[in-house]
C-alpha cells in the first residue's frame, strides 16, 4: 500500500509538469512577431496563417487548456494521458504501415513473399510491429476487442493474399480513414465529458466555499496539487535541459571559471518567466531545507528529528529570492545582466542559509560545552561546523569583493556575512571557556561575568560594523550621487541596525548593572554560618563543599 501511495504521489507531480511547461512556452511566445516571420516566409499564403485574431484566440485557449490540465483530478489526468498514448500508438501503427507499403512499391515485387527473403523480412518486421501496437492499445484502453486497433494490418493481410501493389495503397488509405473515423466516434461519444467534469467541479467548489471559505479552498488545492514540489520538478527539468543543450554543442571541456559562468547563465535562462521564477524560488527553498536538515543531523544525529520534528522549512530563503527578483525586475533583464544580478541575489540567499545554520548550531554547541559529555566525535562535529561557519562567510565576502566594485549596496550585502563570522567567533570563545572550566579542578571565578563580557564584546563589534556601513553610506551620499532609494536604505539601516541595537545594548547593560547591585546587597555567609545551619548554596550544589563555601551566599530558608 505504501508503494502504491508513493507511485500515486509521483504520478500526481510528473503528469502535471507538462502543463506548467506549456504555460511557460505560451508566455514566451510572441504572437505578433510570429506572424511577422510567417509573412516573410513561404507560409504566408497558407490559409491557416492568415487569420491573426484566430491565432490569438487559440493562444488564450491554450492558457485555459493548460490550467484545466493542471487542475484535473489525478484519476482523470491519468486517463487523459492514456488516451494520448493510445493516439500515439495508432500513429505509430500508421507509420509502420505506410513505410511497409512504400518499401514494397520500391521493390516492385508482387510474387509470393516466401520466395523473396527481403520481402519476407519486411513483412515479418511490419507484422511484429503492428501486433505490438495492437496489443499495447488493447492494454492501455483495457479492452479485449483488439480488432478495434487492427485496421493498419489490412495492407499486410492484402499483401499476404497477393493483392496488387496499387490496390494495397488504396487499402492503406482506407485503413487510415477507418482509424480516423474510430477516433472521431470516440471523441463524439465523450463530447460532454468535459462539460460534466466542469459542472461537477463547479458544484464542489461552491459547496467548499460556502462551508469552509476561500482560504480553505486555496489550501486544499495547494496540498492536492503539491505546488512547491511541482514547480521545483518543473524548474529542475528546465535546468537539466539547459545544461544538456550546452554540453551537447561543446566538444572541449570548460575551465572552472567557465563552469561558474555556465551555472549562472543556465539559472538565468531558467528564470525568464513568472513560472520559471516560481520554480527557482521553490527549488531554493527545498535546497535550504535540505542544508538546514543536514546541518542539524550532522550535529545531533537522528535525535535531531525526534527532538524537533518541525524543522525550518527554508521558506525564508525562497521568499527573500522572490522579493529581490520582483524588486529588481529580474525576468525583464537580458540574460547576461540577469546572471550578474542573480550572482548577488544568490549570495544574499546563501548568507541567509549560513545565518540559519548558526541559529541551529549556537544553542547546541553551547549546551555541549556546558555539559559533561566527553564524546570526542560530538565535540568534533560541533567545532568543525563552527569553524566552517567562521571561515566560509568571510571567504564569500572576500570573493564577491574581488568580482564587484565596492559601494554602499555591496557593503550592506557583505556585512551580513561579516556579522555571521563575528557571531560564530563569540560562540566558539564561550565554548572554549566552558571547556576550560570543565578541565579545571576548581570552578572559574566570575564565569558569568566573563561570558557577559564576551557577549558584550561581539555585540559591540556587530554594532560597529553596522555603524561603519551607515557611515560609508552617508559619505557616499554626501560626496557621491544622491538617490531617494539610497537615502531610504540608509535611514532604515540606521534605525534597525544602529539605533535599535544601541538601545538594546544599553538596556542590557542597565539590567546587568541592577542585577549585580542586587546580588552585592545580599549578606555574605561565613563558613561557620553554613556549618551551623547545615545548609549549602543551591546554585553551587554540583561542586564540592569547599567550593560551596567559596560561593558564600546564604540561601533562603523558605
Amino acid at each position: 500500500m505504501a508503494a502504491k501511495e508513493k507511485l500515486e504521489a509521483v504520478l500526481n507531480v510528473a503528469l502535471r509538469v507538462p502543463s506548467i511547461m506549456l504555460l511557460d512556452v505560451l508566455y514566451r511566445w510572441d504572437v505578433s512577431s510570429f506572424f511577422q516571420q510567417i509573412q516573410r516566409s513561404s507560409l504566408s499564403n497558407n490559409p491557416l496563417f492568415q487569420y491573426k485574431y484566430l491565432a490569438l484566440n487559440m493562444h488564450y485557449v491554450g492558457y485555459i487548456l493548460s490550467v484545466v490540465l493542471l487542475t484535473l483530478p489525478r484519476q482523470h489526468l491519468v486517463q487523459l494521458y492514456l488516451y494520448f498514448l493510445t493516439a500515439l500508438l495508432l500513429y505509430a501503427g500508421h507509420q509502420i504501415s505506410r513505410d511497409y507499403v512504400r518499401s514494397e512499391l520500391e521493390s516492385a515485387y508482387e510474387g509470393p513473399m516466401y520466395l523473396e527473403p527481403l520481402s519476407m523480412n519486411r513483412f515479418t518486421t511490419a507484422l511484429i510491429g503492428q501486433l505490438v501496437v495492437c496489443t499495447l492499445c488493447s492494454c492501455v484502453m483495457k479492452t479485449k476487442q483488439i480488432w478495434l486497433f487492427s485496421a493498419h494490418m489490412l495492407p499486410l493481410l492484402a499483401r499476404l493474399c497477393l493483392v496488387p501493389l496499387e490496390t494495397i495503397v488504396i487499402i492503406n488509405k482506407f485503413a487510415m480513414i477507418f482509424t480516423g473515423l474510430e477516433v472521431l466516434y470516440f471523441l463524439g461519444s465523450n463530447l460532454l465529458v468535459p462539460y460534466n467534469l466542469a459542472k461537477s467541479a463547479y458544484r464542489e467548489l461552491v459547496q467548499v466555499v460556502e462551508v469552509y471559505g476561500l482560504l480553505a479552498l486555496g489550501m486544499s488545492l495547494w496540498n492536492q496539487l503539491v505546488v512547491p514540489v511541482l514547480f521545483m520538478v518543473f524548474w529542475l527539468v528546465l535546468f537539466a535541459l539547459q545544461i544538456y543543450s550546452y554540453f551537447s554543442t561543446r566538444d572541449q571541456p570548460a575551465s572552472r571559471e567557465r563552469l561558474l559562468f555556465l551555472f549562472l547563465t543556465s539559472i538565468a535562462e531558467c528564470c525568464s518567466t513568472p513560472y520559471s521564477l516560481l520554480g527557482l524560488v521553490f527549488t531554493v527553498s527545498f535546497v535550504a531545507l535540505g542544508v538546514l536538515t543536514l546541518c542539524k543531523f550532522y550535529l545531533q544525529g537522528y535525535r535531531a528529528f525526534m527532538n524537533d520534528p518541525a524543522m525550518n522549512r527554508g521558506m525564508t530563503e525562497g521568499v527573500t529570492l522572490l522579493i529581490l527578483a520582483v524588486q529588481t525586475g529580474l525576468i525583464e533583464l537580458q540574460v547576461v545582466h540577469r546572471a550578474f544580478l542573480l550572482s548577488i541575489i544568490l549570495f544574499i540567499v546563501v548568507a541567509s542559509i549560513l545565518q540559519s545554520m548558526l541559529e541551529i548550531a549556537d544553542p547546541i554547541v553551547l549546551a555541549l560545552g556546558a555539559s559533561r559529555d566527553k564524546s570526542l566525535w560530538k565535540h568534533f562535529r560541533a567545532v568543525s561546523l563552527c569553524l566552517f561557519l567562521l571561515v566560509f562567510p568571510a571567504y564569500m565576502a572576500y570573493m564577491i569583493c574581488q568580482f564587484f566594485h565596492m559601494d554602499f549596496w555591496l557593503l550592506i550585502i557583505i556585512s551580513s556575512s561579516i556579522l555571521t563570522s563575528l557571531q560564530v567567533l563569540g560562540t566558539l570563545f564561550i565554548y572554549v571557556l566552558f571547556m576550560v572550566e570543565e578541565f579545571r579542578k576548581e570552578p572559574v571565578e566570575n564565569m558569568d561575568d566573563v561570558i557577559y563580557y564576551v557577549n558584550g564584546t561581539y555585540r559591540l563589534l556587530e554594532f560597529l560594523v553596522a555603524l561603519c556601513v551607515v557611515a560609508y553610506g552617508v559619505s557616499e551620499t554626501v560626496f557621491g550621487e544622491w538617490t531617494v532609494m539610497g537615502s531610504m536604505i540608509i535611514f532604515i539601516h540606521s534605525y534597525y541596525n544602529v539605533w535599535l541595537r544601541a538601545q538594546l545594548g544599553w538596556k542590557s547593560f542597565l539590567l546587568r548593572r541592577d542585577a549585580v547591585n542586587k546580588i552585592k546587597s545580599l549578606p555574605v555567609a561565613t563558613k561557620e554560618q553554613l556549618e551551623k545551619h547545615n545548609d549549602i548554596c543551591a546554585i553551587c550544589y554540583q561542586w564540592t563543599l569547599h567550593s560551596v563555601a567559596v560561593c558564600g551566599k546564604v540561601p533562603s530558608k523558605d
